[in-house]
């Protein structure tokens, strides 16, 4: 008789264990959408305005890298310009002398005319005050057009230098670290007076307002998922209990792989898998490496 009872205890105890663990279709890990921020310039960096676990907002300014030739450089090319343009020619000033010689000219033709008209000049002399003045203004549009072609000239001589300073506004932009994703920084790789090259990595930063949940589900069960499928997402509470939210199935993977070793299926001794992602709404329970559970 006691021991039957004893059975029957253990039976009891065995049932409200399984009732108490829910039920899951498949497990994974929560994972997020990371991003390497790299540096754009060649430097030292003078300062980072960073820490690990730091919330960054987009377009947010964190520091600069040294960027002290570049703007020599562009104040040099500035003064190369200026000094090119300086001296194209002053079309008004060069003209002076014709346009005075092409006023005397006219003054000259009227008064001939009037004598010509008074019967005190000759036709040929009209003709002459004429002939003059139109030479007169032909040798003016000639200087204005050799002038019109130096200074064109000039300027598009300038043009190289002004496409060298808008490389190096570029470049010298570029020197300022801004950071250009709203998350929290994960990984900080680099300290103020280190090199800084192009391409090398400043630190690695995801947005966790929202987290994916990798799973893995079998063959049997492809059929019956499908993108924007709603499922509900079970974590441990912490208090042996589990806490659920819901998620949204956002990719499916198209190809079967072999089960990881850490994820447990619903037929555990499935080979083959397929990855799916599942999104969630995080309020900071959710961490990277956290595992999960989903039920469809």
């Amino acid at each position: 008789m006691k021991k039957l009872f004893s059975l029957i205890i253990f039976f009891v105890l065995v049932t409200s264990c399984k009732n108490n663990a829910p039920e899951f279709d498949a497990s994974g890990t929560f994972e997020a959408e990371e991003t390497i921020i790299s540096a754009q310039a060649t430097g030292v960096i003078k300062e980072l305005q960073l820490e690990e676990g730091q919330e960054l907002k987009v377009n947010q300014y964190i520091g600069f890298i040294d960027s002290t030739q570049l703007y020599l450089k562009k104040v040099q090319l500035q003064k190369q310009i200026s000094a090119l343009l300086e001296k194209k020619p002053n079309i008004n000033a060069q003209l002076a002398a014709y346009n005075e010689q092409l006023r005397t000219a006219v003054y000259e033709k009227n008064r001939v005319a009037n004598l010509y008209e008074a019967g005190a000049a000759t036709a040929k002399q009209v003709d002459d005050s004429k002939a003059i003045i139109s030479v007169i203004n032909k040798q003016i549009e000639a200087q204005k057009s050799t002038l019109n072609i130096t200074r064109s000239g000039m300027d598009q001589d300038a043009n190289p230098l002004r496409i060298q300073i808008d490389q190096l506004n570029d470049q010298l932009q570029k020197c300022q670290i801004i950071n250009e994703v709203n998350g929290t920084v994960l990984s900080k790789y680099t300290e103020v007076n280190e090199m800084a090259t192009p391409g090398k990595q400043l630190y690695k930063i995801a947005d966790l307002s929202t987290i994916i949940l990798r799973v893995y589900i079998t063959g049997n069960q492809l059929p019956i998922v499908k993108l924007n499928q709603v499922v509900t997402v079970s974590t441990d509470d912490g208090n042996g209990g589990f806490h659920q939210t819901e998620g949204k199935i956002i990719w499916i993977n198209d190809k079967a792989e072999f089960t990881p070793k850490t994820i447990q299926t619903k037929n555990e001794r499935a080979n083959l898998v397929y990855a799916i992602k599942v999104k969630v709404k995080n309020d900071g329970r959710y961490k990277i490496g956290m595992y999960g559970e989903i039920k469809f």
